[in-house]
């Protein structure tokens, strides 16, 4: 049956039932599996339920020139969608636990609260943990099984009470879910107000009752999970009271200018331009339609659920995917940085000034610290021989120059000036464990070893709260400044003639140095597998923007 029939075909039904026409339908036995290419989860939870209960209605949905923004097409392909899919979660998560045996619960309860959250909320609510691997919520068999794999869903974002919103008790996963509301019962926030009909419908429909509040086109909601402060491993195998700023975008958008702005749907789910009806039964069109594209930067792991979505039981076609990784592309190479070159001669040496702006509303690169951002500069000669270069990548993701990918205990400093092709400008953390040494275990990070990351403008680094503070040389750098940095390569041509100058900003959303360590690990399920698929598509980084010029020796 075609999927927008069926859609209709039961919202009638329950119409009919809201108007006591009929006795209430009975519930469909719920199915932890996609039952073909393309279907969504359709589970109903006495607290939450997954999006094939809600595409019914918020498929189909068209802009007046018929571009399709029908939120569950819109969804299915991004991270949101995806977050307990993502094989390298699965293998940090593994690796993590067994590092820290002792606080394996701990781990997996705690990781499970923003990336299988509708699971991880069902068994809070039970009084229990929320186990993940082995026989936890990635089991098939496990009753919490599809409510885990539909990820950040329609009914988890939609559930989040607006109080204590952008404070700290509401980071880390704080985000606060009514309990006590009844099946039936439970209030779905939303931007628009809804008609008393249509509240009627919909409650009918979904066992959800829509409530408008302005909460969910804020900052703050997105900083419940985006916001991520971790406590570590102590020395003598305690957990610290001391957090560690694993991730910090909120913190980091609140101190630029973007804060009186735009907000973080303003650029990750993007205005439709035109009113349009946000549900297929109700024909009344709102504005603005914020479509669910939730568009970042990580290229990278679309690719690889693109390519495993079989083994992974990804619920996005092909299409989809393709999508969302064209308006990632687009989102990294026209809305993220740009890149101004200020060739000068001096005999034969070229003093290369390279000028990065960061027009982001955060650092840059944000969120998780396997990111990295280099630069990658490229002289040719008149024959295209190649007279410098730093920062070229190989095949397996690692830069040739950057000792931390040669060594995991070392690690490039922050330059101002660069002589030489092994010197590798790299915006990047670098996080230190309790004895100071370069670590990825993140229950062993203390601190920062180095934050060179590009500042959002706006962001004084000299007055920034410490857990978004600049960490190492950059500090002292008066180049490196809110809004990007400007470095020098000086550069030693042979002689007369002309050259070609090409300078990238590329992007690595999981660094060689991330996916390396896990090689160390024991061989695990998790680990296996995303080591497999990372051998089919290798970290090849993604080119952010570019600039060149041309130089001429008379």
């Amino acid at each position: 049956m075609n999927r927008q029939w069926g859609g209709w075909l039961v919202v009638l039904s329950l119409m009919i039932v809201a108007a006591g026409c009929a006795p209430a339908a009975t519930q469909a036995a719920p199915t932890d599996q996609p039952a073909e290419p393309g279907a969504l989860l359709n589970v109903k939870g006495a607290l939450f339920s997954t999006s094939g209960q809600c595409s019914a209605c918020h498929t189909g949905l068209k802009t007046a020139g018929g571009m399709d923004v029908s939120i569950d097409t819109d969804w299915r392909s991004t991270m949101m969608a995806n977050a307990a899919r993502d094989p390298y979660y699965r293998a940090s998560v593994r690796r993590e636990t067994l590092a820290n045996p002792q606080y394996e619960e701990f781990i997996q309860d705690k990781c499970s609260t923003c990336h299988v959250p509708m699971a991880h909320f069902t068994s809070a609510a039970a009084g229990g943990k929320t186990a993940m691997l082995d026989d936890g919520v990635f089991a098939s068999t496990h009753p919490d099984h599809a409510l885990a794999m539909d990820g950040v869903s329609c009914t988890l974002c939609h559930q989040i009470q607006p109080e204590g919103l952008g404070t700290a008790d509401s980071f880390s996963g704080g985000l606060a879910i009514d309990e006590t509301a009844a099946t039936g019962e439970r209030a779905l926030f939303g931007q628009f107000a809804v008609a008393e009909n249509w509240v009627t419908v919909m409650q009918a429909a979904s066992g959800f009752v829509p409530a408008q509040a302005s909460h969910t086109a804020q900052s703050a909601l997105c900083a419940t999970c985006h916001n991520l402060f971790t406590p570590y491993i102590t020395n003598d195998g305690k957990i610290s009271a001391e957090l560690f700023p694993e991730q910090t975008p909120y913190t980091e958008w609140e101190n630029s200018d973007f804060v009186d702005k735009q907000s973080c749907q303003d650029c990750h789910m993007p205005d439709a331009g035109e009113a349009v009806a946000i549900s297929t039964v109700n024909p009344e069109k709102r504005s603005p339609f914020r479509q669910h594209t939730f568009i970042g930067g990580n290229q990278f792991m679309l690719s690889l659920l693109q390519a495993n979505g079989d083994a992974l039981e990804v619920t996005a076609l092909d299409e989809q995917f393709e999508q969302t990784i064209q308006l990632t592309e687009q989102q990294l190479s026209a809305k993220t940085a740009t890149i101004h070159l200020t060739p000068e001669l001096e005999g034969q040496v070229l003093n290369l000034g390279v000028t990065i702006e960061n027009m982001t509303g955060h650092k840059f690169p944000t969120s998780f610290p396997s990111r990295r951002v280099w630069l990658h500069v490229l002289v040719t000669d008149q024959n295209g021989a190649v007279v410098f270069e730093s920062g070229e990548w190989d095949p397996n993701g690692a830069i040739p120059g950057n000792i931390n990918d040669q060594d995991a205990f070392q690690f490039e400093p922050h330059y101002e000036r660069i002589t030489q092709p092994d010197q590798v400008q790299i915006y990047e953390t670098i996080i230190g464990d309790p004895n100071g040494a370069a670590t990825t275990t993140l229950l062993r990070a203390q601190r920062y070893l180095k934050d060179n990351r590009l500042l959002a403008a706006g962001m004084d680094k000299t007055a920034l709260p410490a857990e978004i503070a600049v960490v190492g040389e950059a500090g002292q750098d008066v180049d490196f400044a809110a809004g990007g940095d400007s470095l020098v390569y000086q550069i030693q041509l042979p002689g007369q003639g002309a050259y070609q100058v090409k300078v990238e900003l590329l992007y690595q959303s999981i660094g060689y140095r991330w996916a390396e360590n896990l090689r160390g690990e024991p061989f695990t399920d998790e680990v296996r597998s995303f080591l497999e698929m990372l051998s089919a598509t290798p970290l090849t980084p993604a080119r952010v923007t570019q600039a060149s010029a041309e130089i001429a020796i008379p």
